[in-house]
């Protein structure tokens, strides 16, 4: 007698396919019965959950696939995205997106995987909009300045509170300034030079929407000194930011008027989308704190960038583990397409 041998992707795979075909069965009868209101019209919705894993932690397998849709009503359509990072999920389901997401990221929580669930309509968005410091960036600009003339703790202890809704846009701002006042002009070019370094995928995310149709914009409550030479090393379209105010190549611990700050942004995402001819629901927004807040809940697709704060509550959806290529395959962008020079 022969012996059989399966691999183990194999096995996965069969697991995988026997699931979905034991969901569809599930679904045909759930929706059969639960269905259709009252009058017979149909309420289910169609959506798509995608699965983001951190490849450096932990690949997407078809087990996880097949964990969750063992869950949840669905057609059992999956289209991987990348080979061990992200695939789609393609759901009908009475539920809001907002709960998919949820319940998929219970099921999976003790994994490094990310799960975004969003409508099928719209999914690509035309507009980005996005906060810098932490966001694009690794570092918060303003605590590289003030660590570079020996003020670290102080200002970084001001920038917490800031990102923790815990305290104005306005008075953080005029609270950190007046420990830099007498800064001179040659130490920022030294901390952009020495400590800025790019978030992983911040360019590939910004060229591959660009190269798509998408205008990218890029918005900080931190300087313009900053967000102008990220914007151009980056790709972004436009940016916008604060301006500081030297004298005799000096900070005079001032910067020009108005503070760009919650309403700021938000205003920026609606004039833009006035100006484009775009609806909010047709932009992407995401920042990690809680000056993004406003124009998350703004965007059609406000996500929360490795943030364990205030923002949460606000946002779509979240990317905890995920770096900003995330962003890109739950708009649905498969890796083939992404720009990466």
């Amino acid at each position: 007698m022969n012996d059989l041998w399966y691999s183990q992707s194999s096995i996965h795979y069969l697991i995988l396919r026997l699931s979905v075909s034991h969901v569809n069965m599930q679904w045909a009868r759930r929706f059969e019965e639960h269905g259709k209101d009252e009058i017979g019209n149909n309420f289910m919705t169609s959506c798509v959950l995608t699965l983001i894993s951190n490849a450096k932690s932990l690949p997407l397998e078809p087990v996880h696939i097949a964990r969750v849709c063992q869950h949840f009503v669905t057609t059992g359509k999956t289209d991987w995205l990348a080979e061990s990072e992200a695939c789609d999920i393609f759901i009908e389901s009475p539920l809001s997106t907002t709960d998919i997401t949820k319940q998929a990221r219970d099921i999976l929580s003790e994994t490094a995987i990310d799960t975004v669930c969003t409508s099928i309509k719209d999914r690509r968005k035309k507009l980005l909009i996005s906060d810098m410091d932490s966001t694009i960036i690794d570092q918060e600009c303003i605590d590289e300045l003030g660590d570079a003339i020996g003020l670290g703790p102080q200002i970084s202890e001001i920038t917490s509170a800031l990102v923790q809704g815990e305290i104005s846009v306005a008075d953080a701002m005029r609270k950190r300034l007046e420990l830099m006042k007498g800064m001179e002009h040659h130490l920022l070019n030294s901390v952009y030079k020495e400590r800025i370094t790019l978030k992983t995928g911040a360019r590939t995310l910004v060229q591959t929407m660009r190269r798509y149709g998408a205008f990218c914009i890029l918005v900080s409550g931190g300087f313009t000194f900053f967000t102008r030479r990220i914007a151009e090393r980056i790709g972004f379209h436009d940016h916008y930011g604060n301006k500081l105010v030297f004298k005799d190549e000096k900070l005079t611990g001032e910067i020009q008027k108005p503070i760009l700050g919650r309403s700021a942004k938000l205003n920026t995402l609606t004039s833009i989308c006035y100006e484009k001819g775009l609806e909010p629901s047709e932009a992407l927004a995401v920042g990690d704190g809680a000056n993004d807040i406003e124009m998350i809940k703004a965007a059609g697709l406000g996500v929360a960038f490795h943030n364990s704060g205030s923002l949460r509550k606000y946002a779509n959806t979240c990317i905890d583990h995920g770096d900003l290529t995330a962003l890109l395959y739950i708009q649905g962008f498969r890796k083939s397409e992404f720009v990466l020079s």
